[in-house]
């Protein structure tokens, strides 16, 4: 079994295949530091997204999944096997001056137990809110069971796609498109809204755990004002690095983490077939990033302790 930490997550050189690459002459190497699950709103399983990683020869992955470190064992062992660096991580959703935003906690100690608690209530609401949004849904006359959406989920943090892949697969939509668009989107008739702790709280939760607080997609979350006051409840980092980020946000936010001294991460945000097609490769970071954030979790650790 492998060991879910940040500290010792180099494998064996001689079943490296990173080192192989090096050897024929692919000198930088890279890493994807915002990957989801099936254990999320995901669709590829641990060995499925390591596959798409060795695919992409990256160096070293990191497994995001909302509200839930569920999947960091097996994506760890996966991981190990194929010769992959791992980095345990999480994405929590926060909420500050009415702006929502995403903390990726990373580095985190998985035996911690008031992190462990915390994020089992975080599990246990997003239940609740399937079994709401499900409620709403029969009210519309959709017959759609919650017993239906949890067997499909199969994970302990569903989420609306885990409902909108069940209406399709009752033959109540036709695709995730139209779920989201006739039911599921906010201001549709069985959107429920979701909880949202406070961002100090989020950062300081990853920190009692031993991990870095970083904030996730900036540029989609339009909320620049909020940057100084989220580093003084300890920010260490920022996703200047993702998808939907143009070469001029990225520029930005670039600058920003330089103005406030932040970590620089970044990754694809990869939701499998989610999306259509899958994101992993689209945003490779520098290797060089991985040590930066290990060395701050070992910190943090101290700290903590």
């Amino acid at each position: 079994m492998a060991t879910v930490t940040c500290g010792s997550l180099l494998p064996s050189w001689g079943a490296w295949p990173v080192l192989d690459w090096l050897l024929h002459g692919l000198v930088k190497m890279f890493a994807d530091l915002h990957l989801h699950s099936r254990f999320s709103d995901g669709t590829y399983t641990p060995t499925e997204l390591v596959e798409q990683a060795l695919r992409q020869k990256l160096a070293a992955i990191a497994l995001t999944d909302h509200d839930t470190v569920e999947g960091c064992g097996p994506t760890a062992a996966a991981c190990e096997a194929a010769g992959i660096e791992f980095i345990c991580g999480t994405e929590l959703t926060a909420e500050q001056e009415g702006h929502e935003i995403h903390v990726l906690g990373y580095c985190l100690d998985l035996q911690n137990p008031r992190f462990l608690e915390e994020i089992g209530k975080f599990q246990a609401v997003r239940q609740n809110r399937i079994r709401e949004i499900v409620s709403r849904l029969n009210q519309l006359e959709v017959p759609l069971g919650a017993e239906a959406v949890f067997a499909l989920a199969n994970c302990r943090s569903p989420g609306r796609p885990h409902v909108a892949r069940a209406l399709v697969e009752a033959g109540l939509c036709d695709n995730l498109d139209e779920a989201f668009e006739r039911f599921l989107k906010k201001n549709r008739p069985a959107w429920v809204p979701k909880f949202k702790m406070s961002v100090a709280a989020a950062i300081e939760l990853i920190h009692q755990a031993g991990g870095v607080a970083v904030m996730a997609h900036p540029g989609l979350t339009r909320a620049d004002d909020q940057i100084a006051s989220m580093v003084e409840a300890g920010l260490d980092g920022i996703e200047c690095h993702h998808t939907k980020h143009t070469p001029s946000v990225v520029s930005h936010y670039l600058q920003v983490a330089r103005r406030f001294n932040l970590l620089i991460t970044g990754g694809s945000d990869c939701h499998g077939m989610n999306k259509g097609k899958p994101l992993i490769g689209t945003v490779k970071v520098p290797y060089d990033y991985v040590p930066l954030l290990k060395a701050k979790a070992a910190s943090t650790y101290h700290f903590a302790q």
